[in-house]
């Protein structure tokens, strides 16, 4: 028999590959919330999963270990995508800036030095 924390474990895990996957922006937020959400829920089961283990726990450990990888790579994509579009919209934001006033970043220290005197 598996324990409920173990199996709970791999339901949120589950859940959490499925939020990861194509996430619209204007559901972001949303999403976040959601994941963030699961993660404090695993958190707190974390610690019912301990020693000792029943051959059907050990199986479904490896199982947990495997689903845990791709859970990993999923966040880190969506963590990507994220900075990416903030990078992409600070750029936007520069571009706007730029093209509405093209003089605003140039230095003026105004010095000038005579080597003749």
């Amino acid at each position: 028999m598996i324990r409920p924390a173990m199996t709970v474990w791999h339901e949120r895990s589950l859940q959490l590959i499925a939020l990861t996957n194509e996430v619209e922006e204007a559901k972001r937020e949303e999403v976040i919330e959601q994941i963030e959400k699961i993660l404090d829920e695993r958190d707190l089961l974390q610690s019912q999963i301990s020693q000792p283990f029943t051959a059907a726990e050990q199986e479904a450990g490896k199982e947990l270990i495997e689903l845990e990888k791709q859970v990993q790579l999923n966040l880190a994509r969506f963590m990507k995508t994220i900075r990416a579009n903030i990078t992409q919209s600070q750029s936007k934001k520069e571009n706007i800036n730029n093209y509405t006033n093209p003089y605003g970043n140039m230095m003026q220290d105004g010095a000038y030095y005579d080597t003749k005197h």
